[in-house]
């Protein structure tokens, strides 16, 4: 169990961390979805690869927001093909479309996630969400980005292009954990991001409520939720793809 003890320890150490070192960051963050909830605007979350499962980590479950929207591009994600996703998501040009096609607008906000923060489609995201009047939050490790140039032709990262950047705290590469002498495994930026979203969410709910704002949040359909949901299906479901 000596692994396991270990690599919990790391991901505690990082949440840890987020919510001390990453409080003004998540302060903003939660100021402006606060604002786009009350305004009747919405939050967009993008991510390609694994990050992609972040932006999913939002939608369309007990407790999460009506008005979180993935943007997925099936190109970026793991399931038609993994290593070809890695190539995809170096590709300049492919942004611009996904947000046309979602309807990101301004004030509405865009969570683009990217660990690496070094690929020109999160790149990208995060410049033409800005153009359309968005305001974008990173979510990226700082070691990881630091640590190498940028694949987009401008030669910036995430963290260099969004408006506010929220830092997962994880190590350069991800796996966290060794496991054999040289043998790393254990990747956090997943949990960690998860957790550091959810609470974002969280706490821009309840600045939003203050604001006047009517809940629009979904709840279990395994506990009673069923009517509820079906309303808020019967609003959006012209508005909301995936649904």
């Amino acid at each position: 169990m000596d692994v396991i003890r270990r690599y919990h320890a790391i991901v505690a150490g990082q949440l840890d961390a987020a919510l001390t070192g990453q409080a003004e960051a998540m302060d903003r963050a939660a100021g402006w979805l606060a604002e786009a909830l009350a305004g009747g605007r919405w939050l967009f979350a993008a991510g390609t690869g694994h990050s992609h499962l972040l932006a999913l980590e939002l939608f369309y479950r007990a407790g999460g927001l009506v008005r979180a929207v993935p943007l997925l591009d099936e190109d970026l994600m793991l399931h038609r093909s993994a290593s070809k996703s890695s190539g995809f998501e170096r590709e300049t040009g492919r942004a611009a479309g996904l947000l046309s096609r979602y309807g990101v607008a301004r004030g509405d906000v865009l969570v683009v996630i990217s660990n690496s923060g070094r690929n020109a489609v999160p790149v990208e995201w995060a410049m033409h969400g800005r153009e359309r009047g968005a305001r974008v939050i990173g979510l990226t490790s700082m070691a990881h980005a630091r640590a190498h140039p940028s694949r987009h032709a401008s030669g910036l990262r995430l963290f260099e292009v969004a408006d506010v950047v929220l830092d997962n705290g994880g190590v350069e590469g991800d796996a966290a954990v060794e496991v054999a002498p040289g043998l790393m495994m254990g990747a956090t930026s997943t949990a960690v991001g998860a957790a550091m979203l959810q609470g974002l969410v969280a706490e821009a709910a309840a600045r939003a409520v203050r604001k006047g704002w009517e809940p629009e949040v979904y709840r279990s359909s395994n506990g009673g939720g069923e009517a509820q949901n079906a309303r808020y299906l019967a609003e959006h479901a012209g508005r909301l793809p995936h649904l």
